[in-house]
């Protein structure tokens, strides 16, 4: 992981910026592991544990058996990141769909939320988004939480369009805004998450990648989650305090945590 030389100066500058609960995220056999003890060691880190399109390979019986053994884990609060990665196409699309059901499947056998990765390239023929929706909506349309308030999940640093914000929106899943809402060549995204409720955002990191401004071109952190809230704030005409809050409480429900009562609590991230 790209934090181990100087975690605890991480946290301690996410603490410095008022984040107070962190969630990491495992994209693979070794990184699952990895997530898992990190939370162990510390009591603001949580872990999600799954394996990424990009990592479809390493997926086996063995591995599920891992993960059903590691989302019953107290400190495991979702899983993910699952989904379709037509970026890199780093692994056979067909391979990528079938982990990608079979993990759907786990987290509704174990009442798990999931974290979904999507990313797509614009040429022709690299649609992941739609892709994606079309395992997604069906496995939303007959999952015992839908119409129970219950967040489904998060589409994970959202790059898709209106269409598929409203569907994943009304469908029961949450949406996550990162270091891009803070582009100058992020005005689409800009003008989308000015309509989103804001109950329904959770505001993330996607550390190491994806520095908000002023930081790009350096490894992004937990701490830089603020600039994020702040431009979000910014976009609603709204206070820092009141984005910071009402995010915090939508990541609360997501992953099954205590909900906030107080107003000076800050957005959670993801490493």
């Amino acid at each position: 992981m790209q934090f181990d030389a100087d975690r605890e100066a991480v946290l301690d500058r996410a603490r410095a910026a008022g984040v107070e609960r962190v969630v990491v995220i495992g994209i693979d056999r070794a990184t699952n592991r990895e997530v898992v003890e990190l939370a162990e060691r510390h009591s603001e880190v949580y872990a999600v544990v799954g394996y990424h399109p990009n990592s479809a390979d390493e997926f086996d019986a063995q591995a599920l058996d891992q993960l059903r053994h590691d989302l019953r884990h107290p400190r495991v609060v979702a899983l993910g990141e699952i989904g379709l990665d037509f970026y890199w196409d780093r692994q056979p699309r067909e391979v990528q769909a079938e982990v990608f059901q079979a993990q759907l499947d786990l987290a509704v056998d174990l009442g798990q939320p999931i974290v979904v990765h999507i990313r797509s390239r614009p040429e022709p023929g690299h649609d992941a988004h739609t892709a994606t929706w079309d395992i997604l909506q069906p496995w939303a349309a007959r999952h015992p939480w839908r119409g129970t308030g219950r967040p489904l999940g998060v589409l994970h640093c959202f790059s898709g369009d209106a269409a598929l914000a409203d569907a994943a929106l009304q469908a029961g899943f949450y949406v996550g805004v990162d270091g891009p809402l803070t582009y100058k060549n992020g005005k689409a995204l800009q003008a989308l998450a000015q309509t989103w409720p804001l109950d329904r955002v959770v505001i993330e990191t996607d550390a190491p990648y994806l520095p908000p401004h002023p930081h790009r071109g350096q490894r992004n952190e937990p701490a830089y989650v603020r600039l994020v809230a702040e431009k979000l704030a910014e976009l609603h005409g709204l206070s820092l305090d009141k984005v910071a809050l009402t995010t915090t409480e939508a990541a609360e429900r997501l992953f099954g945590l205590h909900v906030a009562q107080t107003l000076d609590r800050e957005p959670m991230a993801h490493e």
